[in-house]
């Protein structure tokens, strides 16, 4: 179970009963982004009380020392609702190219994750406690206050899901709508609930250590990954850019990113850095060859942890492998990245599920009436405004947006249907509109010939004029 109460908060002169044993106590918690323990499929009320499931326990009543009422959570997530998320994320996806900060954002809540610590939520990892304030001041969490913004209506929408699981979710799907490969995640993670929760900052990776391999060991050592994951989660870097207002790395634009997509601005580390191939591990392969000196000239950038790959001799021999054998380093990729995820989770169900083979033994009328409705697909809730980490489609790309108005054609009212100049048109677009004409409903008469015939006019007044 998501939660238990303790035995200790039932009344002592009373013998408990076993339904009482097994009730659920939660806190709300006051944040910038609420918990996420609410109505969804599988919840069971305990009591008479009406309301929100989000909201659920009490003690008091007559007789006995009064009586618990609560909601029981069966799970941490609903699979249908996952399911759902999972289809707005990737419209998301289309509409603002948000594949790198989304994965930046699911690495970030369980990276926090130390082997040596045996408690939760204390150990960190991937339990949604990135989304209160306090860690999100982090150091090396700057700009992700603008992931949550994106995909909080999403959250909104589908309350029946755990932040910790839909921060995961985006990450994998970010990368397998990339053209990376498909992560065998599981679902089913449980929220922290407070701010105090979070973990201390500090258990993040440094782009620029004085030691860069020796660095990343010591990260991900304590995270319980090995060389051969290190590399392959590096290789995420074939997405995204590196911002110098935010990160302190990167230029503020080359060739490759000046005119986006998206925000325009940033260094990426390969030319095409919304696209997840192997493309990394060959550029700094190449790059890792010319002078430090020299590398600041180029357009794509190298970060002392980058280079460590192929300047340490364990880093190079699998970052040389994925350089050439790209299937090898999707398989390597997606078992690394599905470890990352479930780093300091913890699942409810305790085996957490899968997407793709979720069963239940419930009978389908029972479910009909306890659980909550699944919200009716509609189109993707169109994102806020959010900073420059994250921009809106491109002007020549709907991306399933509303039809846009015809734009005017001054040639479409024009004799002979010539196509003009731009200067032209803008002309001939004010003269016409100022006599009553518009693009949506043309005046009756030739205009062209109309503006021609007034010109003659006026040609032959000023003839009788001067003579």
């Amino acid at each position: 179970m998501a939660e238990r109460l303790a035995a200790s908060l039932l009344p002592a002169a009373a013998s408990p009963s076993p339904s009482a044993r097994r009730a659920t106590v939660a806190a709300a918690a006051a944040a910038s982004f609420p918990s996420s323990c609410s109505a969804r499929a599988g919840l069971r009320l305990r009591s008479s009380r009406s309301g929100s499931a989000r909201r659920f326990f009490k003690a008091g009543g007559s007789g006995g020392g009064g009586a618990l009422r609560v909601v029981r959570c069966m799970a941490a997530s609903d699979a249908a609702q996952l399911k759902g998320a999972r289809e707005d994320i990737k419209e998301l996806l289309k509409t603002t190219y948000c594949h790198p900060i989304m994965v930046r954002l699911g690495w970030h809540d369980s990276g926090t994750y130390d082997k040596n610590i045996e408690e939760w939520p204390q150990r960190g990892g991937a339990d949604g406690s990135l989304r209160f304030e306090p860690e999100l001041k982090h150091g090396a969490n700057a700009g992700l206050i603008n992931a949550l913004k994106l995909i909080q209506p999403i959250k909104d929408k589908y309350p029946g899901i755990s932040y910790a699981d839909l921060f995961q979710l985006a990450s994998a799907t970010a990368i397998e709508e990339a053209g990376g490969p498909k992560i065998p995640m599981k679902y089913g993670r449980v929220d922290v609930t407070e701010p105090e929760q979070c973990p201390p900052e500090g258990r993040l990776p440094d782009a620029g250590p004085r030691d860069p391999a020796g660095h990343l060991r010591e990260v991900f050592y304590r995270m319980g990954l090995d060389d051969k994951e290190i590399v392959a989660l590096s290789g995420a870097h074939t997405l995204g850019r590196a911002r110098p207002d935010r990160s302190g790395w990167g230029k503020p634009e080359t060739k490759y990113t000046k005119d986006g997509p998206g925000e325009p601005g940033g260094q990426s580390w390969t030319v095409e850095w919304l696209k997840f191939d192997n493309s990394y591990f060959k550029d700094m392969k190449f790059l890792s060859q010319i002078p430090l000196k020299d590398q600041k000239e180029q357009d794509l950038l190298v970060l002392p942890t980058d280079a460590a790959l192929f300047e340490d001799t364990s880093f190079k021999v699998y970052a040389e492998k994925y350089a050439e054998d790209q299937e090898a380093f999707f398989k390597d990729y997606a078992e690394a990245h599905a470890k990352l995820s479930d780093l300091g989770a913890k699942f409810d169900p305790p085996e957490g599920f899968s997407l793709d083979d979720v069963t239940s033994d419930e009978p389908a009328d029972e479910k009909k009436q306890e659980a909550a409705p699944t919200p009716e697909p509609v189109a993707a809730p169109a994102p806020e405004p959010v900073a420059a980490a994250v921009a809106t489609a491109t002007a020549d790309d709907n991306n399933g947006a509303a039809p846009q108005p015809e734009p005017f054609s001054a040639a479409k009212y024009s004799y002979g249907k010539r196509e003009l100049s731009d200067s032209m048109k803008q002309k001939i677009r004010a003269e016409y509109e100022g006599f009553g004409g518009s693009p949506d409903k043309p005046m009756q008469s030739n205009y062209f010939l109309n503006i021609m015939i007034l010109i003659a006019g006026l040609a032959f007044l000023t003839s009788l004029v001067g003579n």
